[in-house]
Parts: C-alpha cells; sequence; structure tokens
C-alpha cells in the first residue's frame, strides 16, 4: 500500500513536533548551526615575562586573572592613553553615594538575584505551557512571553509630554 505524499508530510511534521526536552524553553535561539569550534573565541595568552623580582609576583586568586590573561578593553584603553585600570570596579562611587544609601533605606535583599531567577524561571514556566506545541520550535519567543510586562514606549512618550517633560524626539512607530 503506498501513502500519499500529504499524509507523509503530516507524518513528518507531526514527528517534528515531539522532539522538545521537557525542560527547554527556547526563548531565544542561541545555538549555532554549524558543526564546528567557534575560532573567535580562543584568544592566544600574551607571552611570558620574568619579573626582576620574583617577590613582586601577585598571590594567585582562585577564579581570578592571570597575568598571560588578554584583555582588549584594557589594552585598547591603554592604547589611547587612558588608565586601565579604570575598567576595575571599585565599588559605589563617591558621587553615587547618596543614591545607593536612598535606595537601600528600607533595606536590601542579599539574595535578590537568585529570587528574581527563581521567579523569572517560574514565569517562564507558565507560558511555556501554552507553546510547546508548536511546529517551528527555532523561532524567538522572547518578546511574546514578556508581552505582558513591556511597556509600551509611545504612551510613555505621550504621557511625559502632557506632563509637560521635555522630551528627545522619536522615530515614528513602527507599522505592523
Amino acid at each position: 500500500m503506498r501513502l500519499p505524499h500529504g499524509m507523509i508530510l503530516v507524518a513528518i511534521l507531526a514527528l517534528s513536533a515531539c522532539s522538545r526536552p521537557e525542560g527547554d524553553l527556547n526563548l531565544r535561539n542561541l545555538r549555532s548551526m554549524g558543526a564546528g569550534p567557534d575560532e573567535f573565541s580562543v584568544l592566544p595568552g600574551k607571552p611570558l615575562e620574568m619579573p626582576t623580582e620574583v617577590a613582586s609576583l601577585p598571590a594567585p586568586t582562585p577564579g581570578g586573572s592571570n597575568l598571560t590573561d588578554q584583555n582588549p578593553l584594557a589594552d585598547g584603553v591603554a592604547a589611547l592613553g587612558g588608565r586601565p585600570g579604570a575598567l576595575v570596579p571599585q565599588g559605589v562611587a563617591a558621587s553615587d553615594a547618596a543614591l545607593v544609601q536612598h535606595a537601600a533605606r528600607n533595606g536590601i535583599s542579599s539574595d535578590i538575584r537568585m529570587t528574581l531567577a527563581a521567579e523569572d524561571a517560574e514565569f517562564q514556566r507558565s507560558r511555556s505551557r501554552f507553546t510547546k506545541f508548536r511546529i517551528f520550535r527555532d523561532v524567538d519567543r522572547y518578546h511574546e512571553v514578556y508581552q505582558s510586562e513591556m511597556t509600551d514606549p509611545y504612551a510613555e512618550l505621550r504621557r511625559f509630554r502632557r506632563m509637560g517633560v521635555a522630551t528627545p524626539s522619536a522615530p515614528p512607530p513602527e507599522r505592523r
């Protein structure tokens, strides 16, 4: 018995719709379609140098940087005459101390990042129930999932203009 081509195509599409692992939410399709390594992610190390005094070597820090590690951003700053050390975070700047103190006036949660990550994972899981049976899985669903959480920039622009706040010009909204 010979099956019509349409039935074969429907069977293939139905089987391919069942191929996603249960924990994969696939909001952003960031997978590489190539089969090999990314040649741009490999940076050769700087050449080794012998210090004049061995005592001047910094103490090793687990997870820290190495003297032979490349740092293209700092190298660019140094090449342009800047101070590469200014790129290293030094804590809260003195000019921002009052802002940080005001923001922390009601207390701060030390585990806020973990709390937000858990809440976001639950939000994504709850939204994925309605998107798990789609046939085409390699589409970017980020905006679809977070649409209810987004602010309309043009509505905010109109609101600020009604309040008399000076606002910059904005490009016309995209037509969809």
